[in-house]
């Protein structure tokens, strides 16, 4: 199992050590982004001003769905964490925690529905039938845990073995027939092939029939990527665990999103796969800043082979979510490129410092309320079939 997978070698981690960013190994998004937004004496707060308060009390009443809350079992923390004071830190912020204390964070914040997904990178690099069974028993104890525990408070994207593509399409559509899930969430590259490959078109087929769309994760790069991109043998220069955030949380897992949609794009997926719905996290990955850049210079060479112009498949194939990047300016540069009809609201649960942080910020932001509305659940419901 190739390590980056699975963390860097084991040694011992102190506890500060998560606490200051570690923690998002193998995990979810960092802290940077939400740091930025949750400073108490940030001038440029959107609660700091009476305009924000003022919106915030118009739209105290929003409801909200989130839509990449993520979850862990005992079995899946000792497959995808560093060692035990990993495991430790992850069950103490509540990722393994799928009753009381997870409810009391959501109604705290005011969420009404959490959209469960596996702790990256989930099951996708358990071969064979190891695999297919892990990813089964995690669906099957979502359906029998929470998801009857606390009706119409969790819904859930499939874990997929994705090792096994033929079997991945299978427990997908077994998940969103039997079990009422709303499509899949995948974790970055699966086998060093990222889901334009020929490989996964069974999946994509099968989400495509279903109706049904796929959540584009990140996960950590192969261990050549790795070396090349995100080492140094200057270890002066590098802390404990400082490659692996840089590789992950602090960089390479947003460009790695926003490398694979390009790819997806490029290399035909949509006019194979016309109907395929795909969501990207943290507030579009970079997309926003990139989108012209990528638009106009990825157009023309693209000209010939695609059936549509390059930017036009962000607008029928893509929606994107706000998991964790909870700072008005880059919302606002989303919805410069991207249809409100096509955002969504997500908090990154439990990576973040609280849902209400999140659900805080987007009662506060300059939009009409409409929009909101449409942002905050609107967009999910429709997407997914589901009301709140």
């Amino acid at each position: 199992m190739n390590p980056i997978e699975q963390g860097p070698a084991r040694k011992s981690v102190g506890r500060r050590s998560f606490f200051t960013g570690a923690a998002a190994l193998g995990a979810g998004v960092g802290l940077s982004a939400v740091a930025l937004t949750s400073c108490d004496d940030d001038p440029a707060a959107p609660t700091a001003s009476s305009g924000g308060q003022d919106i915030s009390a118009r739209d105290r009443d929003l409801k909200f769905i989130g839509t990449e809350e993520t979850f862990s079992t005992p079995e899946l923390l000792k497959l995808n964490s560093i060692n035990e004071d990993h495991i430790a830190f992850l069950e103490e912020i509540g990722l393994a925690d799928l009753g009381e204390r997870r409810i009391g964070d959501m109604d705290e914040g005011g969420l009404d529905v959490q959209i469960l997904s596996a702790h990256t990178p989930s099951v996708q690099n358990v071969p064979g039938k190891e695999g297919i069974d892990f990813a089964r028993r995690l669906n099957r104890q979502l359906v029998e845990g929470p998801m009857a525990d606390y009706p119409g408070r969790f819904q859930a994207f499939a874990t997929l073995p994705l090792q096994s593509p033929e079997a991945a399409a299978d427990e997908l559509e077994r998940s969103v027939r039997e079990d009422g899930f709303l499509g899949a969430l995948t974790n970055g590259h699966i086998g060093k092939k990222f889901l334009d490959h020929p490989d996964f078109e069974p999946v994509l087929a099968r989400a495509e029939s279903l109706d049904v769309p796929i959540y584009l994760h990140p996960g950590y790069p192969a261990e050549e990527i790795f070396q090349i991109y995100y080492s140094t043998t200057r270890s002066e220069y590098t802390q404990e665990y400082q490659d692996y955030i840089f590789s992950g949380s602090g960089l390479g897992w947003h460009q790695e999103v926003l490398i694979q949609c390009v790819r997806m794009i490029a290399y035909g997926v949509f006019d194979r796969f016309p109907k395929l719905k795909v969501i990207v996290g943290h507030m579009g990955e970079g997309l926003p800043f990139y989108y012209e850049r990528i638009a106009n210079d990825m157009g023309n060479p693209t000209e010939n082979s695609l059936e549509k112009p390059f930017a036009q498949y962000f607008q029928d194939n893509f929606w994107f979510t706000t998991s964790a990047f909870f700072q008005d300016d880059l919302l606002h540069q989303l919805l410069k490129h991207i249809s409100v009809d096509r955002v969504m609201f997500a908090t990154d649960y439990p990576f973040i410092d609280s849902i209400k942080e999140g659900t805080d910020w987007f009662r506060a932001v300059d939009l009409p309320r409409e929009d909101k509305e449409k942002i905050a659940f609107r967009n999910a419901e429709k997407l997914f079939g589901i009301t709140v």
